[in-house]
């Protein structure tokens, strides 16, 4: 599991196998953004991890959030589905986030609100706004599908692929477009910048530290920041595993106020 988040972010926790030394560079930029997106979000057939994140705000004040996030692939750059359950701070608590993602249409995601007892549907439209206070999107935490931008490879260098991606569609979106920094042994992208219809770049997601995690690179820190009020979250991710034989079963509605706690551990 990728960011999650971004992964969380992502997806939050991101992994793909290296390129062999001395393959040719790629040319055709959706081919590496597909191969990003399998490495963003697609490591292993499923995948756990516990994610802490420190939200900063404009003024300097922080605040923290902990959850764990379950993964499990349906197929590699298609369906996939991801179960994310907070357990700090105490105001967030039980709090979950089910996303069924699906190939080719709008994914369904639940948000569940214990303190309400309310479970939310999240609307497409609502995708590209904050995830429970965080800088963070909700469309960061699965990914957002390739085929919604068109992609243009912008320059190669030694290391990495300088891709721009424009969505087909301006409904439900606050960027013009976004360019992507993508390290070409891991396809991991070390930066993203959103840039707005004035030209100016708004918001920015980094990769701050990737580790080796049974045999996948796996980034396992993330800064996402928001460049107009000064705002950033940071995300930490830990307790990585991958290939656990995670059932489709429990990512249902039922999932939402029952989590599986035998998963969680």
């Amino acid at each position: 599991m990728k960011t999650w988040l971004a992964a969380l972010a992502a997806g939050f926790v991101l992994s793909v196998s290296s390129v062999p030394a001395g393959a040719e560079d790629l040319k055709d930029a959706r081919e590496i953004v597909d191969r990003t997106n399998v490495a963003q979000y697609y490591a292993g057939k499923d995948g756990r991890a516990l994610i802490r994140m420190k939200i900063v705000d404009g003024k300097g004040r922080s605040q923290r959030r902990q959850f764990s996030v379950l993964r499990r692939d349906l197929k590699d750059g298609g369906d996939q589905n991801y179960l994310v359950v907070f357990d700090q701070p105490a105001d967030v608590r039980n709090t979950t986030f089910l996303v069924k993602k699906h190939a080719g249409k709008d994914d369904d995601r639940w948000l569940y609100l214990p303190g309400l007892d309310l479970v939310k549907r999240i609307a497409a439209s609502d995708e590209r706004t904050s995830f429970v206070g965080t800088h963070f999107f909700y469309e960061d935490i699965s990914g957002r599908h390739p085929a919604e931008d068109n992609h243009q490879l912008l320059e190669t260098t030694d290391t990495e692929y300088v891709v721009k991606s424009t969505p087909k569609s301006t409904t439900g979106v606050e960027f013009a477009h976004y360019t992507l920094w993508i390290n070409k042994k891991t396809f991991l992208p070390s930066k993203i910048e959103y840039v707005n219809s004035q030209g100016k770049v708004y918001r920015r997601i980094e990769t701050a530290q990737v580790q080796t995690i049974q045999g996948l690179p796996t980034i396992t820190r993330m800064k996402v920041s928001d460049l107009e009020s000064g705002g950033y979250t940071l995300s930490d991710i830990s307790s990585v595993q991958y290939d656990l034989g995670i059932p489709d079963d429990i990512f249902v509605e039922t999932s939402l106020r029952n989590p599986p706690q035998k998963w969680l551990r």
